[in-house]
């Protein structure tokens, strides 16, 4: 006589976990998790998680999908934990978000989460991002060489540093000089607790770095784009600058350079690399959007927009957004910034920026006042404007910033820790 449990196969093993205070609450996610992976998932509870990783059937778990949404940020401590937990024991983490906060994302990423994806998810974009945790890890492969044998390791650091691109969505908008000063004050709020931080100046043809900070243009620089696949950590050090001991700066080339000399996985090593090296890593990029503008805006915390009220910045932010939705990219990390903004008693101009915010659907967060002559001075004497202005209402607006951004990756530093 058959037995009809020996009919039966084995079931298939999970290799993949939503969790989530209520899968309920994420439709979507059900279905696109039964679309990939058919049988092989579960569903965890927050408070189950944990325990899960050391039983039996987490062993096989490939990742995790940590679903969260305005309800949890109270609880962002404890949902930081799952994702550490995860991590050590090799499991991969993305994070569905539904109207959370930038501070509670940046949480979670900063302790170690490899992915976000925003929710209600967009049409491929869970498949994407499963793809890509499953892709090899381009800093891993090239440890080691073709026999085997070990090479170099990226980095002897263990940072893990906060990523701010800067991008000016018309010429003019002043991002050079903000990107400048943003990381020079975050080098100055990091001196009390030795922390390193990096401007990279991704403007391969104009950038302005290396003048705003009377930096001379190593050929080292291009040394190292053009072979960025076997860079270490020794050559990416030796390619950078040191501003008054306090801010590294991998300055623009000497020479005009297409800007596709380096590709997507060039760009994707060379941030990992500072983030491995440095605690903030600000990245001054080009006004044009290129091939790799993508992968810096996927490694971005906070993707920093600058505008100002003029009919130019209004159409260009229009087409940025439209951009990134065709193409279904994380548009919720930029942050739009306002250079020249109207003074506090300037009613019009107010009610100006108000209907350019409407009229577009964004938050202007970021209000810098019009520095006037001192910027162009600070400019062209090659220093910050800490040095040269440092009661200027705009320098004070971005200490303000860095010092909120500091503040920011000390908690998150200490809830990792």
């Amino acid at each position: 006589m058959t037995s009809t449990a020996a009919l039966q196969s084995e079931p298939a093993p999970v290799i993949a976990c939503t969790v989530s205070r209520d899968i309920q609450n994420f439709d979507l996610l059900i279905e696109d998790m039964e679309a990939e992976l058919g049988e092989s998932w579960g569903d965890l509870a927050f408070p189950d998680a944990n325990s899960f990783f050391d039983q039996p059937d987490g062993s096989s778990l490939q990742f995790i999908a940590i679903a969260v949404d305005d309800e949890d940020e109270d609880n962002i401590g404890f949902i930081g934990e799952i994702v550490r937990n995860a991590k050590r024991r090799g499991i991969k983490v993305i994070v569905i978000a539904e109207e959370l906060s930038p501070i509670a994302l940046h949480q979670l990423m900063r302790v170690g989460a490899d992915d976000f994806v925003p929710y209600p998810l967009p049409e491929g974009a869970l498949h994407e991002a499963v793809e890509r945790l499953r892709r090899p890890d381009p800093v891993a492969s090239i440890a080691r060489g073709a026999g085997g044998e070990a090479r170099p390791a990226v980095s002897k650091s263990d940072r893990d540093g906060v990523v701010l691109p800067v991008h000016g969505l018309a010429g003019g908008v002043g991002a050079s000089t903000f990107a400048v000063n943003l990381a020079w004050e975050l080098a100055l709020a990091a001196k009390g607790s030795n922390g390193r931080v990096c401007l990279l100046d991704l403007d391969l043809q104009f950038g302005s770095a290396s003048t705003y900070l009377d930096l001379p243009r190593k050929d080292a620089v291009f040394e190292m784009l053009s072979d960025i696949p076997s860079m270490d950590s020794d050559s990416f050090m030796q390619a950078l600058q040191t501003y008054k001991d306090g801010l590294h700066v991998l300055t623009a080339p000497a020479d005009i350079l297409p800007l596709d000399i380096i590709t997507s996985e060039d760009v994707k090593r060379l941030i990992e690399m500072a983030r491995a090296q440095f605690e903030f890593v600000v990245i001054d990029m080009p006004t044009t959007l290129v091939q790799w503008t993508e992968t810096v805006l996927s490694q971005a915390h906070v993707y920093f927009t600058l505008v100002e009220l003029d009919m130019r910045s209004a159409q260009n932010a229009l087409r940025l957004i439209r951009a990134l939705k065709s193409e279904d990219l994380p548009h919720e990390r930029l942050r739009y910034a306002l250079n020249r903004a109207p003074k506090f008693t300037d009613l019009s101009g107010k009610s100006r920026v108000k209907r350019l915010a409407e009229s577009l659907d964004i938050d202007i967060e970021i209000h810098l006042p019009d520095g006037g002559k001192v910027i162009t001075e600070a400019g062209d004497h090659g220093l910050p404007l800490a040095e040269t202005a440092a009661k200027a209402p705009l320098r004070r607006e971005i200490q303000k910033l860095a010092a909120s951004l500091y503040e920011l990756g000390q908690i998150s530093a200490t809830a990792e820790a």
